[in-house]
């Protein structure tokens, strides 16, 4: 419950909630869901513990059960910071979507923010900023006029890319990721940005990058129009993906991520008058012990005819 409202409000349904996250702990998910539903009568408004409570009832094994509690909370939390819309759709209960909801990522990484790099370096072995950082320099060496860091969070590709451009953007849907970014003093301007929503006027970059960014995108066709319409004629574009191992363009993940299959990024970037100068399977991470496969991809905008 720790991503959004951890305390119901009530001392008793909190004592209750946490007996119950002991008894999830000591492998008694039903008993915890009864328990905590229990608790949810004394704070039915708590949209945490009806989020929590279709956790521990996917654990048991009582999907129907969770759709249910997932249902609650995204009627008491019609913004969804929790993401039980996603949760929903995982377990069938809901139609694919093609984007995750907004104030989803945003809480998620407002309240990552703080443990976000210890995390991600430090123990899931996290590598993308030096994996796209070496495939920019062998694609096209120099220097950059402009460059914009899409989805830069606490600034680690900004560190990577701060030596070989003249000036650096860095845009975040996160506040707390933003302070982070900006302390390190790397930044030429750093703002507060949707993705799903992007467009920057102004003049054109001549390199954008959105390291392990399009994991929480979804459908990519208008965030890679609008970096089309971002770069200059031959401008850079630099991405990575995590990967899906079956035959769909795009696919939610049970972590709530998304991958997506090679054939449709050549396919979106062909669309939007991008060629693709290399793209290279990688690992970006370790999840649970386990290597996580993606690509790193460095396209080129085509020149205007």
């Amino acid at each position: 419950m720790k991503p959004l409202q951890a305390s119901s409000g009530d001392l008793n349904a909190d004592r209750r909630a946490d007996f119950a996250e002991m008894l999830l702990a000591s492998g008694e998910p039903a008993q915890a869901a009864e328990l905590l539903l229990g608790a949810l009568e004394l704070a039915p408004q708590w949209a945490a513990g009806w989020f929590r409570l279709g956790e521990m009832r996917e654990v048991a094994g009582f999907l129907g059960q969770a759709a249910q509690a997932w249902t609650m909370a995204l009627k008491l939390d019609p913004a969804d910071r929790l993401g039980a819309s996603l949760k929903l759709q995982l377990i069938g209960h809901a139609p694919a979507a093609a984007a995750p909801p907004s104030a989803f990522v945003e809480t998620l990484f407002d309240h990552y923010a703080d443990r976000f790099e210890e995390s991600l370096v430090g123990k899931l072995g996290y590598r993308m900023p030096e994996v796209l950082d070496q495939a920019i320099r062998v694609a096209r060496p120099g220097r950059f006029r402009l460059a914009l860091d899409l989805g830069c969070g606490t600034g680690l590709m900004g560190e990577r890319l701060r030596p070989i451009v003249d000036r650096l953007e860095g845009y975040d849907i996160s506040a707390s990721m933003l302070l982070k970014a900006r302390a390190k003093g790397i930044y030429d301007q750093l703002s507060k940005a949707d993705l799903q929503h992007f467009s920057r006027p102004g003049a054109r970059a001549d390199l954008v990058v959105a390291a392990d960014v399009f994991i929480y995108v979804g459908a990519l066709e208008r965030i890679v129009g609008a970096v089309a319409e971002s770069l200059v004629d031959a401008g850079v574009f630099a991405f990575s993906v995590e990967t899906t191992a079956g035959g769909d363009d795009f696919a939610l993940l049970p972590s709530r991520r998304y991958a997506h299959s090679e054939a449709y990024l050549r396919r979106v970037l062909a669309a939007s008058g991008f060629s693709v100068l290399s793209l290279e399977s990688t690992t970006i991470r370790q999840d649970r012990g386990e290597p996580v496969g993606g690509l790193a991809v460095i396209a080129r905008r085509s020149m205007a005819e």
